[in-house]
């Protein structure tokens, strides 16, 4: 295929940014977007040209480092991370627009890198649980019943990617924020923290300039692990529960 590519480049945080268009030809319907980006580069690199500035890591869907908006969507067309979308969701003759994701607490570095180290704070606000020092306990020694480990594990595989706030008209983290909450408050191992982490969260959630949720949705179709939207609704039990019975 032959497409071209607008892409969002920005020298720093502070300096103007700009879309500036190139075309790309000899695309495989089989490349990643990111080794299409890989491709770009290199060209670029060759002609003695800035290559784009983007992040990346596993490139297995895993860390959620690719945070990238594809035609006004995060992470593209497909509900998958950007490293897992395929060219064949494009088609030859295509104009693709890639920005950065957009939010408040997401200044941008460069280009389309941007600093996400505020769900990092979020999570060292209260995402953790105390883990007495000794020998690990046996694998079923504390029983856990089935739909709240079915429930834990869906909150789990949330990957950090921050795809909820960039989607979210509000630039919230809600999302985000009760995956975290909702998969340690399920476990017995959680429940020693449980009243002041939820609280503890939301208030550096707030302290990051995310905004407030208002139900909206858009979130959990963007998110590529589908996190349901019931992980929100379990943040808010478990807030007003601590409100009520005061913080341990």
């Amino acid at each position: 295929m032959k497409i071209t590519v607008r892409v969002w480049r920005q020298d720093g945080p502070e300096a103007e940014g700009r879309m500036v268009p190139y075309e790309v030809d000899d695309v495989s319907e089989h490349m990643s977007f990111l080794e299409m980006l890989d491709v770009l580069n290199e060209r670029l690199t060759m002609r003695g040209e800035e290559p784009i500035t983007f992040d990346h890591d596993c490139r297995e869907g895993i860390c959620g480092s690719c945070d990238l908006v594809i035609d006004g969507i995060p992470h593209g067309p497909q509900q998958t991370t950007t490293c897992q979308l395929h060219m064949r969701s494009f088609s030859d003759g295509d104009t693709i627009d890639v920005e950065p994701f957009r939010a408040g607490p997401f200044p941008v570095i460069k280009d389309l890198m941007v600093d996400r180290s505020a769900l990092d704070r979020i999570i060292q606000a209260g995402g953790f649980i105390s883990a007495p020092t000794g020998t690990a306990p046996d694998a079923h020694a504390t029983p856990v019943p089935k739909n709240d480990a079915d429930h834990a594990f869906d909150a789990a595989t949330c990957i950090g990617c921050g795809a909820c706030v960039a989607v979210c008209p509000n630039g919230s983290s809600m999302l985000f924020t009760s995956a975290k909450v909702t998969h340690l408050g399920l476990l017995p191992q959680g429940q020693p923290e449980r009243r002041s982490r939820v609280v503890n969260m939301l208030n550096q959630q707030d302290a990051e300039g995310f905004g407030g949720c208002t139900n909206i949705g858009d979130c959990t179709a963007v998110c590529p692990k589908g996190i349901p939207f019931e992980t929100i609704s379990r943040l808010n039990r478990d807030l007003l529960g601590s409100l009520a019975r005061g913080r341990d």
